[in-house]
This record gives structure tokens, sequence and C-alpha cells, in this order.
């Protein structure tokens, strides 16, 4: 449901009409008609979103691509989260005595960031968008005393000497966002980034000068500054990206004010390559976590008043991460044309809250909305079409290597990084003291890189060797997926248990348990209901079926997280449906997710050793594979600790990847130990549980980077301290809660088991990372399932 607007007095409706009359014309806005349209209503909403669609529409048309929406293919570098600025709503900044505790540098090394860059180019990332707080040297000591170290002058020198770097090793294009700078620094930056950034956000100067508001104390935040700053490229011949932020205190007058300070620049300079129109999303631990979002109209209206103030040829840009998908075709109808940088290796980590869309599902919206979605690079393509006006010639080299010579965007084809992996690794075999070390920094920045003997090695760490292994895993983690540790609130229910009919075993359930269940985990806050096992052999098998829909029937915002291949199998066998039909009639009973569990190790040896039970390997691999190609998305699992290899173990890691690389279809990955006299058993005599663990997770962290995201620590099986030390090696997830609820505990696997959400977020705060609850597929879950300690 859309939020309505208040009433409107007739005065302020005939000042809409008008307004709207002069943008239908082509008329040129001022203040107070921009002003006007944001308080757009009803049909006169309508009417505005209609008449900024079709200034889009003659836009593209005229630049050549009608019916195409952009975006650029990025990693999200984070060079420093220092910063001399106190922003009221940020979360992205630290404080020397948080990176301390964190184990984190004062600023990312040329080695951590080649290593991520090189990562994204794997990926087919043709962008590196460097991101820091604003001159943290100006205001901490231990920043100017690395600067002055490592034989910098400034943050920015610094930043010019990493973009350069990025270019020469890899052949990507830097986009620099690294806030206010002078007119000589942007001269100095210039052949380093054919594009450079930062937002205006608004031009409110009691925002930034009465005590409590957003801007409050933040000296890089004087509007007058960074207009002047936006000025100053323009000058400088700088394709630049700037916008608003919508949300943050601001008027409605301070938006319009914004929006058209924004188009005298561009009408003095033509520099502007993109205006971003963003929604303020409130963050825990910041001054303004208990303000509202954006309103989703008041935001909408912002986009379409921004396309008709800045005009047809200019690009609106809208961050897909920060709105549901739902909301796409609002924002799609007021005029916006581009979606920005979406990575798919990296958060977005000034909102890491709010994970990036798979490409494949933006195309998808993107499509079903009317629109091609097409790869541009940092800079617009009209600016990559006039490089000589706008591009240092320090970089036309680059830019022509991936740029379509027709159209200025992204060439459909990346240009190969011409030398081997051996030689992007230079591993030097001569000194074995460092050899482990190196074999992880070179896992780090190229994981394909490694032979399975060097995975082996690494596997097999131990002692300071491994405290190397599980730092750089762990750096990994960081400047990957983020600080986060998140946890969804969920209940297992173990549907091996279902009977048709009422048993006295506590451990059975019917379907009349199921609705109960479904309906109480659900008051209890849980998003995720989570069901898997074999249905009896004496039972219907459209049983797996009826499970669904009553647990959907009873508790419909909750998400059903069930069936393992192997359960599918045998709804697709007894059941007579295929596995496409037994997928097909899942989804329509109300399965959202499946989980990839049901094996141990991707081997027949070590199945029909510990295991005979299981499902054969290649129908696991099948069944999940199809699954994926059917819409859904898993988990996936390796049990070790018992008869399997080390290499056994690197052998499954690479089948998982494979079958991502062909699907997408996995969200995380979770090593889990054999605990007891039937497992436990070490790859290295001696060496102790905790660090068999460590060197496990810091692997999976390694070895599926840039595949699978999230690494997820099993704590049932390792326990809550023991899953703080593995979090520091590459983990970023705690999995669930595991409820046991008020209905049928037993009924549910591991029952007895609950990691409350507050325990989960004390293990953050110890580790002094943010906490984040989360649901199954990673996003952020509605205010009403915040858990309390939110």
């Amino acid at each position: 449901m859309l939020e309505s607007a208040p009433p409107q007095d007739p005065a302020t409706l005939v000042r809409v009409s008008r307004a709207l009359d002069l943008a239908a014309s082509g008329g040129r806005l001022d203040a107070a008609d921009a002003e006007v349209l944001l308080s757009a209503a009803g049909a006169d909403f309508e009417r505005l979103l209609e008449i900024a669609g079709a200034v889009r529409d003659a836009g593209l048309a005229a630049s050549g691509r009608p019916g195409v929406i952009t975006y650029s293919r990025k990693v999200f570098v984070p060079l420093t989260t220092l910063c001399r600025d106190r922003c009221h709503y940020c979360i992205f900044v630290d404080t020397p005595g948080r990176l301390l505790r964190l184990h984190k540098p004062a600023y990312m090394s040329p080695e951590q960031v080649l290593a991520v860059v090189r990562q994204g180019q794997a990926l087919g990332c043709k962008e590196a968008l460097l991101t820091l707080g604003d001159r943290p040297e100006d205001r901490w000591p231990e920043a100017r005393a690395w600067l002055d170290e490592h034989g910098f002058e400034s943050t920015l020198d610094y930043v010019g000497h990493v973009a350069r770097l990025i270019t020469a090793e890899t052949g990507m294009l830097v986009h620099l966002n690294p806030g206010v700078m002078s007119a000589d620094e942007l001269r100095m930056l210039r052949p380093t980034a054919p594009s450079m950034g930062m937002m205006l956000e608004t031009t409110s100067r009691d925002l930034y000068e009465v005590r409590g508001q957003a801007h409050y104390g933040s000296p890089d935040k004087d509007p007058a500054v960074r207009l002047a700053v936006i000025d100053d490229a323009g000058q400088t011949r700088i394709p630049f990206t700037t916008g608003i932020l919508v949300g943050i205190g601001e008027t409605a007058r301070d938006r319009a004010e914004s929006l058209i300070a924004l188009r005298d620049a561009h009408e003095r300079h033509a520099h502007v390559q993109e205006v971003i129109v963003q929604n303020f999303r409130a963050k825990p631990r910041t001054a303004m976590q208990g303000v509202a979002d954006a309103a989703l109209l008041e935001y909408v209206a912002a986009v379409a008043v921004a396309r008709i103030v800045m005009g047809p040829r200019m690009r609106i840009q809208v961050p897909p991460n920060l709105s549901d998908s739902a909301e796409f075709d609002l924002l799609v109808r007021a005029g916006a044309d581009d979606w920005g940088g979406v990575s798919p290796l990296t958060a977005d980590h000034v909102n890491p809250e709010r994970p990036w869309p798979h490409l494949e599902d933006l195309a998808a919206r993107t499509a079903e909305l009317g629109f091609a979605l097409r790869e541009r690079l940092t800079a617009q393509p009209e600016f990559v079409q006039d490089r000589d006006e706008w591009i240092d010639p320090a970089l036309h080299a680059a830019v022509a290597s991936l740029a379509d010579p027709q159209t200025g965007l992204a060439a459909v084809r990346r240009s190969a990084d011409p030398r081997s992996s051996s030689e992007r690794r230079r591993v030097d075999a001569s000194s074995p003291n460092d050899r482990v070390k190196q074999l992880a920094e070179a896992a780090a920045s190229d994981p394909l890189s490694l032979d399975d003997v060097e995975w082996v090695a690494l596997l097999e760490a131990t002692g300071d060797d491994l405290d190397a292994l599980a730092a750089t895993a762990d750096d990994v983690r960081r400047y990957t997926v983020g600080e986060a540790v998140s946890l969804v609130v969920n209940r297992n229910l173990t549907s091996s248990g279902f009977r048709s009919a009422a048993s006295g075993d506590p451990a059975t359930f019917t379907l009349e348990d199921v609705a109960a269940v479904a309906a109480d985990s659900w008051d209890l806050g849980a998003t995720e209901l989570c069901v898997q096992g074999l249905i009896p052999a004496a039972e219907d098998p459209e049983a797996y079926l009826a499970i669904a829909r009553t647990a959907k029937a009873a508790a419909p915002g909750i998400h059903l997280h069930a069936y393992r291949p192997q359960d599918v199998w045998d709804l697709a066998d007894r059941g007579g449906l295929g596995l496409e039909g037994a997928l097909v009639a899942l989804r329509e009973a109300g399965v959202d997710t499946v989980p990839g569990t049901g094996v141990k190790v991707l081997s027949e040896r070590v199945r029909g050793l510990v295991a005979p039970g299981d499902l054969e390997i290649d129908r696991w691999i099948v069944g999940i594979t199809a699954a994926h190609r059917a819409g859904f998305r898993s988990t996936s699992v390796l049990f070790y600790g018992h008869v399997e290899t080390a290499a056994e173990r690197i052998s499954h890691l690479r089948r998982l990847r494979e079958i991502q690389d062909s699907t997408r279809g996995f969200t995380e990955f979770v090593p889990i130990p054999l605990p007891g006299p039937s497992g436990g058993v070490p790859l290295v005599p001696g060496r102790a549980p905790l660090d068999e663990q460590r060197a496990m997770v810091a692997v999976s962290r390694l070895a599926l980077s840039g595949s699978i995201p999230h690494i997820q620590i099993p704590w049932t099986r390792v326990g809550l301290g023991g899953a703080a030390e593995l979090l520091r090696a590459g983990g970023d997830d705690l999995g669930g809660t595991l409820l046991d609820g008020r209905v049928k505990p037993e009924a549910g696997i591991e029952h007895g088991l609950e990691l409350p959400v507050a325990d989960a977020a004390a293990i953050a705060a110890r580790l002094f990372r943010p906490f984040r609850q989360r649901t199954t597929d990673y996003r952020e879950p509605p205010v009403d399932r915040w858990a309390a300690t939110r």
C-alpha cells in the first residue's frame, strides 16, 4: 500500500496544476515550481510521473539508446573509514580506537585493494569505486602517522596512487568519491580516473548550522563548499556524479533549491553526468537511528521532479538496493534511467544492511518494466565518446579497451588480463617460511590461481601460518561482504516427523500441528520456517506439498525454507511428478528457498563409508542445480572431520563453485564439523579442534570468494565462544536463532538449542562489529519483524 498524501487546499492545487502545465510544455522550472510539484498528490502525482517518464524517454531516444536503463558493474573499495566529519546518519566511519579493536588498518594497503579489485575483474567488473572519509589526517593523528610512514603527503595523494595502481595492474577504471577537493586537487587526480563524484545532499544551511541536525559538526557538509567543488569539477572538465539525499530533515523547498543549484552548475559547465536521488535509510548505532526512512511517495516525487528540472539528457540515478524491487515500477515511471554501480562481489559499505540485487534479477525486473539493462563504464557514454574533451589523455587507452566504440557503453566483451595466474601471484617458492602467507595472499587476489596442493597446504596450516591465513581471510570478508554479523530469526520443523494421524511421540506432528507451529513462529517474531527431512515411506508424498500449503496459510508472511534435494527427489519419484514437476509444485505450494543439505562431502567414496543412506552425489548435484534453475536459492554445506581427505574437501569447494558459476543459486556456505566419537578427526594430527575449524572457515572464505558470498558459522556445533573466533577467520553469519517455540518444540532438529537475538548481538559487540538481523535471502526484515534489540 502506498502512503496517502494529506489533502491539499485549492490554492495549492492550482499552483500544482500550473507547474505541471509548465513542465509538460517543456518550460523552465524555478525553485517555486519545483517545490510545488514535490507536493503533487492523487491525479496530479500520476500526471507528474507521466511527464517525467516522457522527458526521460525523449532523452534516451535523442541519445541513441531508447528503452535502455544503464548500470555500472563495480567493486566498492572503502580505502579508509576514518573521517573528520560527524554526520548523524553515517555508519561508514570508524574511530582509530575502533579500528584497533577490529584489527583493521587505518587505510587499505595497495595489496588489499588489488586483492579485491582483481576478484571483481574476474567477475566482469570494470569500475573500482574508491570511497573514503574526508581528510581524516586533519582530525586523527593515527591517519597522519600512517600517511607519513608510507610516504604520502595526504589522503588524496594516496587516493591518486591507488587509482593509478588499479588501472595499471588490472585495466579497470576508477571512480573517485573522496569528498571535498580543491581545484588543484581535482586537477591532480584527473589523470587517475575518468569520473569523480560527491553528493551535494542538500543546500539546507539549517542542517549544517543548527546543533543536533544531520550535518552539524561536519565541515565538509557546508553546502557552499560542496557547490564550489561541483563548480570546480566542471571547470576542470571532469565528468561528475552528484545528487541529493531525501529524508534527512530537509524541507521540500530545500530539495527544490538543491535540484536547481545542480542544474545551474551543469548549465555552466555541462559536466554533471548523472544526478543521484537517494532515499535516506535509518542506520542503527547512529544519532538518527530513530528517524523514519524517506516516505516512498515523497521519494518518488523527488525523482520525478529531478528528471523534469534536469531535463531529458541528464541521467537520473536511483540506487536499486535502497528500494524494494516492487517499488522499481514507480521509480522508472518517475523518469529514472540509471541504477548506478552494482557489485557482484562487494557490499554497499555505506548501506551494508541493503544488499545489491543480483544482476540477473535486476535485468529481469528491468525487462518486466519495459526496458533493457545495459552496462556502462564509470563515465556516462556521452563523455566516453567525447573523451578528448572530458577524459585525461593518460586514460584514453584504458577507456577505449573497455568501451563499445559505437555507443560509448561498456563493451560486451571484456579485455582479458594478459598475465597468467602465476605471474599475478608472484609466490616466491624460495621462501618456504612465508609460503603459507604468500599462498593466502594469492588466494585473496585470485582464488582460481591455486592448485589443489596449494589449497591443501593452507588447510593444514598451523601456528603463525594459521594466524596469517585467518587474518587474510578475515580481510577478504571485511572488504567484500563487510563488517556486519548477521542472523535470521527462524524455527526448524523436521518433516520426517510428519504423521497423517496424531501419535503419542512428541517428535511427530500432523498438519494441524504445522499450522500451529507456523503461526506460533510468526507470533514469536520469526521470518523463516525451515522444513527438511524425508516424509516416512508409509505416508503419502503429497504431504510435502500439504505441509508447505498449511504453513503458508497459517503464516502468510513467513519465508518457507524447505526440502533438501533428497526430499525433492522423493516427491518427484514417489509422487510421480518428475523433478521439474516437483519443483513447480513446491513453488505453487509456497516454498521460497531450499536447503542445500543432505550431503556430507561431494565424494562417492566418502558417502559410501559414512552416509550410504544419503542421496547419490550425482543426483544431489542434479537436484540442487535444477532447484536453482527453477528460481530457488539455497544454502550449501560441507560436513568435515570424518574419513575425508584434505584434497576431497578442496574438490568439494571446487564443485560448489562450479555449480555457482552456472546457476548463481547459493546464498551461503556452512562448513560443519562433525562432533564426538564418530567424527572430529583432524587433518593435522594433534591440531586443536578450534584450529581445525579456523583453517576450514578461512579456506572456505578464500576459495569461495567472488562466488558464494556468505560463510555461516554453525554455532550449535562449535559453541558460542568458538563461533566468535570463527567470525574472526572469515565468517560473517551465525545462521538462525532456532527457536523451539511453544508448539511441538521436539519436532525441530537441534531442539533445545536457541540463540536469542540479544545473545547474537552481544557476540558481534564483543568483536566490535555491527549486528544485523536478516531475512533468509540476506535482506532487511520488515520493521515489524525486528527483534527488541533493534
